[in-house]
This record gives C-alpha cells, structure tokens and sequence, in this order.
C-alpha cells in the first residue's frame, strides 16, 4: 500500500490536506472518500486504518482534513456542515480531474450524515458507507450547547469540544439546521451501509435505527459490538474497513487485472519502466503475484525480492518434498517449517575448498518438524530435505538460453 499527499482548492480557495492511499499494485479499480468525524482529522488511526483496508478490496482511498482542521486552511468556523459537504464535493471534481470520479462516499460521525448529503448531489458515486453517523446534522450542536446562548449574545465565543478549545460563531451554529438529513436519506435510493456500536456514548445507537428507517433498499445494518465512537481499538477500525470493501463488491462491476500472456512458456515477468520503477508483475498459465525491491535500495517493496522468490522456491520444493516422503512412510509428520536466509559468504568461512578464495552464493536451510518423530526419523527427514528438485537444481551445473523476441 502506497499513500500519496495531495494538495486540493476547495471552493472557497482555501488548500485542503488530503493522502491518497493506494492497493500494493498501485492500480486501483475504483475510487472511494472518506470523511472524518467532527474535530477529527484524516490522521485518526481509524481513518487510515479504514482507509488502507480498503485498498485490499480494490480501492484507491482519499482521506482528507476538513477546513480548518488537521493541517488544512481556513477557520473551525468556516467547517460547519455545509462547508463539509462543500470540501466534499471539491474533493470529488479534483479526483475527477485527476484521477477517477469516486463510486464509494464513507464517513465517520458527523462525516456520514455529511456523505450522505455529497451522494445526493454525486451521480458517480455509487454506495454510501456511514459509521457512527447522527440521524440528524444539528444532533452535534449539544457538544458545543454550553455556549450556543453566549454566540446569540456576542456573535463569537470559544467553547470547548473534546477538551479542545474552538472559535464558532452565529453562521457555524446557524448552519446544522439547514439541512434535512432524515429526508435526504430517504431520497438517497442508492445501496447504504450503516455501521454503529451498540453502547457508543457519543452517538447513541437510536440513530442508526432512525437512519435505516429512513433509507430504502438497498440497505444494511452492521453491530460494531464493543466499539467506541471513536473506534479506538485498531481491531474496530480494520474490521470496519474489511466489511465495507466486502459489502461495497455488490454495487461495482467486478474488474479482473489483465492477464500477461506467456506466449506458451510457464512464466513472463513484465516491468513498464515508465510507471513501475522496479515493481514486476508474474504471471504464470493460473496465477499471478508482485516481485519488487526493497525500499533500502531503491524499490517500492510491493512484493518479494528476486532473491525472496529464489528462496520461496527452495522452501516449498523441500516443505512439499518432506510431505510426500513422510506420508510414503507413513510417519507422524504433521507440519514442516522451512526457513532460509540467501548472502553471500568467503569460502573461506564456509570451508569450501576452491581454486580460487572468493566470496559465493550461500543458503542456509534450517528445518523445524512438527508431529511424533524420533531422532533417526528427524535425521532423515533432514536428508530428503536436500533432495527436493530445486535443491538439486541450485547445487548442479545450469544451462540457461537468452534469446530476443521480435
């Protein structure tokens, strides 16, 4: 998973900080927003946690910062609910511009009433997420209630929410009775995932019931059992985000990543040098996986080194070869550890008798058995263990052919 910075102008001109989080391959087959809860910002670890377990369903996430909150411009003031809705939609035009227009709007308390609100002015989007979402916009108005009289008097005040101090004003307090969150709901008509904890103490659960009986199907209802609002415990947040990208499926037309054609050989490895910097794709005649380097030379670490893949070769060729031996004797093997470290070593330290001392290729195996053995048995079974084909294959004489394809 690879997280861009992006920089984006809401409509009022005011920058907004915003990550871009991507699949391992970088090439994600749709779009999705996330919008954060009131004072938050997209640094919640339940944010990133949501928002990068979506992107092993698929997803190119954007999460973002509200105006004046985390490290966008602007004033707390100017984030009441209609300026996020407005933060939202420009979201949406620059990923449109940029990228993708997004099919998937999640937001978290106060940001699900506010997803709500964006997928009805949004054709692109095309399934809504909420967790812990208010039923009403202005139910948020009671965390600042002890200084609602003082603005009507002074038009200015700072109050205090979630022991943070923040200046609000008549507009900011004005604006969460505008909008008519339990009929836009009901107009929504586009697939709704409500999630809610049953004991949140912020947002009583009584909202989620309200909010699922205002929506038509299709609609969904999933317990965050023994989460808090916030979704503090790291196994909240991820479960959340796996349930959206599983449910959300539904909704999208499944996209299959085009197959590299072997041209009738057992594999092909391709590298587009202009995007992929060293990330290689694999393909096989049924199954395909990522090779990479990793970051401490260069690469993007999105899949194994080469020399990884060498020694994943050897491992399971030994694991498998020790299961059909074991079985043939029917012995009490029940599982095999094989773990192996590639380096290079002098021949010197390795004791290994050449015509000329030097540094060589060097794998060192180290076998764990499972399972109702003696020594005797441990000690064959450590025989067969450099039996295997590719062991075999490592320690002979190999013949390989290049040729150029037109």
């Amino acid at each position: 998973m690879k997280s861009t910075k992006l920089e984006i102008t809401n409509k009022k001109g005011q920058k907004l900080q915003a990550h871009l989080e991507l699949p391992a391959n970088e090439k994600p087959h749709y779009f999705a927003i996330f919008a954060h809860c009131f004072t938050c910002s997209s640094t919640l670890s339940a944010v990133r946690n949501i928002s990068r377990s979506l992107t092993n369903h698929s997803f190119g996430v954007v999460r973002f910062d509200f105006t004046g909150l985390g490290r966008s411009e602007g004033e707390f003031a100017d984030s009441h609910f209609s300026g996020n809705v407005s933060d939202l939609m420009a979201v949406s035009d620059y990923m449109s511009e940029n990228y993708k227009a997004p099919g998937l709007l999640v937001g978290h308390s106060l940001g699900g009433a506010a997803v709500i609100v964006a997928a009805s002015k949004l054709k692109s989007v095309k399934a809504v997420a909420t967790i812990g979402a208010p039923a009403t916009v202005d139910h948020v108005t009671r965390l600042f209630s002890h200084g609602i009289d003082e603005v009507k008097e002074k038009g200015e005040v700072k109050v205090d929410i979630g022991g943070r101090p923040f200046k609000i004003d008549r507009e900011f307090v004005a604006d969460f009775g505008k909008t008519d969150l339990p009929q836009i709901t009901k107009d929504l008509r586009k697939p709704l995932l409500i999630m809610h904890a049953p004991f949140d103490q912020i947002v009583g659960i009584d909202n989620a019931q309200q909010l699922y009986h205002n929506a038509h199907h299709p609609k969904s209802f999933v317990s965050l059992d023994q989460a808090d609002h916030l979704l503090s415990q790291s196994r909240d947040s991820q479960y959340a985000g796996n349930i959206i990208g599983t449910w959300v499926q539904r909704y999208f037309e499944p996209k299959n990543n085009a197959m590299l054609d072997t041209e009738g050989e057992q594999l092909v490895a391709h590298l587009n040098l202009a995007e992929d910097n060293f990330t290689t794709s694999i393909q096989t005649k049924k199954h395909s996986f990522t090779a990479d380097e990793p970051g401490s030379v260069g690469g993007d670490d999105f899949g194994p080194s080469p020399y990884d893949l060498l020694s994943a070769g050897l491992a399971a060729c030994t694991a498998m070869t020790l299961k059909l031996y074991a079985e043939r004797k029917t012995w009490d093997l029940q599982e095999v550890f094989v773990y192996i470290t590639y380096s290079k070593k002098h021949s010197d330290d390795l004791m290994v008798d050449v015509e000329k001392p030097s540094r060589i290729d060097h794998l060192q195996k180290k076998l764990r058995f499972v399972g109702d053995l003696d020594e005797k048995q441990r000690q064959r079974l450590k025989e067969i263990a450099s039996r295997c084909p590719v062991h075999k294959t490592l320690q002979s004489e190999v013949v390989i052919d290049s040729e150029v394809l037109k």
